[in-house]
């Protein structure tokens, strides 16, 4: 299981909430939920379906700046380290 979580401040709006579940159900064997009165998201998948990209864009399309919380899982990590 890979497990990320997500600081976004403005996800406690529940407008912002219906957008992202949204977003989000498109993406295969995702689950996530959302601690609104911390702008937390957690996020659980079995497989890699979706990168941190990925996430990121979803995120800041809603108008809402990620932060990820801890490292991210080496699965979801996209591109080549310098």
């Amino acid at each position: 299981m890979i497990e990320l979580e997500v600081y976004a401040a403005g996800v406690r709006d529940l407008n912002k909430i219906l957008e992202l579940d949204h977003q989000l159900e498109a993406v295969p064997g995702l689950r996530y939920k959302v601690d609104s009165n911390h702008d937390i998201v957690y996020l659980e998948l079995d497989e890699p379906t979706i990168t941190s990209r990925q996430i990121r864009t979803l995120f800041v399309e809603l108008g809402l700046e990620p932060c990820f919380v801890g490292a991210v899982p080496s699965e979801l990590r996209t591109g080549s380290k310098t």
